[in-house]
């Protein structure tokens, strides 16, 4: 089974992956956002999005939808094959707990913006997260590059020592994702080996977390959830960082150079 996963619906290499699949006797599931789009019509089954029109081209609610859509196909399956019903609901529960949370996060936008404000001169940027949270830190790192134009790069911390920390310097920010999760203290290992090579450290962490306040040059923090929610809180930080450096740059935040909304071709 195979996802084809496009806020468009239209994108050129993902249609031309699922036909290809489709020819080879696969089923592909389209996950998109727009009602009607080309994927949606062609792919075996699958859900919209129903984020509503993004204006924008740079996509934040639908990078969200597509976390809860997976979330939930995942909670499905999980309940079709071994997980109890009172572990289901625990499931369920932390997701609805999901938009408080966020609330929570924005009411302390202007935060990010100092940060951004801040560091929005660099020249370069790292973002680095393990497990579930790799994804957001490969957000994190698009984001800022489309709408801010600043280059960054988002890479595993698990792969730091394998080329990144080449990179380390005084000028290079490193934005560490840190959530209370069983990977906790080997992103805290990441974080020590940057900080004694004199990198500048950035850690968007959970509340309470002392020690990484101890390490980082700044951090902002999430509210406490359970570990598999923190992808949704964790992406809040690293976009909103995203939005206020490009406005501290001057940039058009909806209408970044040289992109658009949907990538029709290959």
């Amino acid at each position: 089974l195979y996802f084809a996963v496009s806020q468009s619906g239209e994108t050129a290499d993902t249609l031309y992956a699922m036909r290809e699949l489709q020819r080879k006797g696969a089923k592909v599931l389209g996950i998109c956002n727009v009602v009607g789009s080309t994927i949606a019509r062609e792919s075996d089954g699958g859900v919209y999005l129903h984020s509503g029109p993004e204006i924008a081209v740079a996509s934040t609610k639908a990078f969200t939808s597509q976390l809860t859509i997976f979330y939930i196909f995942t909670l499905i399956l999980s309940r079709m094959r071994h997980m109890g019903f009172e572990q289901g609901l625990e499931f369920i529960n932390a997701l609805e707990g999901v938009p408080a949370r966020i609330q929570q996060i924005l009411d302390k936008k202007e935060q990010l913006k100092d940060l951004a404000y801040a560091y929005a001169q660099h020249k370069d940027f790292l973002f680095l997260g393990r497990g579930l949270n790799y994804p957001v830190a490969l957000e994190g790192a698009l984001k800022l590059k489309e709408i801010s134009y600043i280059h960054a790069e988002g890479y595993s911390a698990a792969e730091i020592k394998h080329g990144p920390i080449a990179l380390i310097n005084e000028q290079t920010p490193s934005v560490f994702i840190v959530p209370d999760d069983p990977l906790r203290e080997k992103v805290i290992s990441n974080m020590k080996e940057v900080k004694a090579r004199k990198g500048k450290l950035i850690a968007f962490a959970v509340e309470g977390d002392d020690e990484v306040a101890e390490l980082a040059d700044d951090v902002f923090y999430v509210p406490k959830a359970e570990e598999y929610i923190y992808p949704f809180l964790m992406v809040l930080p690293a976009q909103i960082f995203a939005y206020y450096c490009a406005l501290k740059l001057g940039r058009d935040v909806d209408q970044p150079r040289n992109l658009a909304k949907s990538v029709t071709v290959e």
